[in-house]
């Protein structure tokens, strides 16, 4: 007897998709509506079952499911953003260059993930044109040159607390998108915003730093505001405080007391958090390289004071970040 597959569409905002199967070409292909990577590998038909729900507006999607079966699925997003939480007994998520916490929301851009679990999973997943997203990201941060990728997209959360609130919004998304029975635009681009900003902000250090630089240009007197764009341009350089000041058109003292004043930091602070950001996105990025050689393209001698400080900017080492190690 073939297996039954039950597909229903529902009023709500954007196009809602439920569907409920035994079948397991129904679960890829329905997966692969939205995420074309998608693929089942080492299912049990025997235990199989699937239950779908998905809304889908332009460039955005909320997808949640659950699945009765031990199962090893697959994505490699392509031109997508995909943040994720599987909910299983004994799951396990890794990408190529390593595991990641299996009780946390993980992120896939750039490059395959593969879970898997026994018996039974919950699934929640946000899924963004990546275009679309990078587009919004810009206008969110006013930081014309962010761009989404794996080096400023990490697969793990920045933090435990960031990975609870991405899961809080998830299930206030979902269920204005689920539930609700008007057509609004205005209520679809504002939710999408939401989910993308939460997203962004618990995997992305480089769109909270974006959005801190915004915020600092926007209040900060002219004189900080050209040393801010000097040290962009130049961090990797060997830039000492007083070159920035001369190109500020500022004394270095007055320098000093401006950022002070303006941002509650000094130069050298926000000289090496720029730094950390060009090193922490090259650690992303898997270089071949060894950390020390990392921290020295950065600006920093010592190998111990790097890590201290890259610790207290990301919540983990350097090697940590480079193995791609979950936290």
């Amino acid at each position: 007897m073939p297996a039954r597959t039950e597909i229903g569409m529902e009023a709500g905002l954007g196009e809602v998709l439920t569907v409920a199967s035994r079948d397991v070409g129904a679960v890829e292909e329905t997966w692969r509506q939205f995420v074309p990577s998608a693929a089942l590998q080492r299912v049990n038909p025997r235990t199989f079952g699937f239950s779908w729900t998905s809304a889908a507006t332009p460039g955005f999607s909320v997808v949640r499911y659950r699945l009765s079966a031990s199962v090893q699925s697959a994505i490699d997003p392509v031109d997508q953003l995909m943040a994720c939480r599987v909910v299983s007994r004994g799951g396990w998520v890794g990408t190529p260059r390593g595991d990641l916490n299996a009780s946390l929301p993980w992120a896939a851009i750039d490059g395959p993930t593969t879970a898997r679990w026994q018996q039974r999973a919950d699934v929640r997943a946000l899924v963004f044109d990546r275009a679309l997203a990078e587009h919004e990201a810009r206008r969110m941060t006013g930081d014309d040159r962010l761009s989404l990728g794996s080096a400023t997209v990490g697969s793990a959360p920045i933090s435990r607390g960031l990975a609870a609130h991405w899961e809080r919004v998830f299930y206030h998304v979902a269920g204005a998108m689920f539930a609700s029975e008007s057509d609004s635009e205005l209520i679809e681009v504002e939710l999408r915003r939401h989910a993308l900003h939460t997203t962004l902000a618990a995997f992305s250090p480089e769109f909270a730093f974006s959005l801190d630089r915004s915020a600092q240009r926007r209040s900060a007197p002219r004189s900080v505001r050209r040393a801010i764009a000097y040290i962009e341009a130049h961090a990797r350089e060997a830039i000492t405080i007083d070159d920035i000041a001369q190109a500020s058109d500022i004394s270095t003292r007055g320098l000093q007391y401006a950022f002070r004043r303006a941002l509650d930091i000094t130069p050298t602070e926000y000289l090496r958090r720029e730094r950390l950001a060009g090193a922490h996105a090259e650690l992303q990025r898997g270089s071949a390289a060894p950390v020390s050689d990392i921290a020295r393209r950065w600006g920093f001698a010592s190998a111990s004071r790097f890590a201290k400080h890259y610790r207290d900017a990301y919540g983990r080492s350097p090697r940590e970040t480079l193995r791609g190690d979950a936290r």
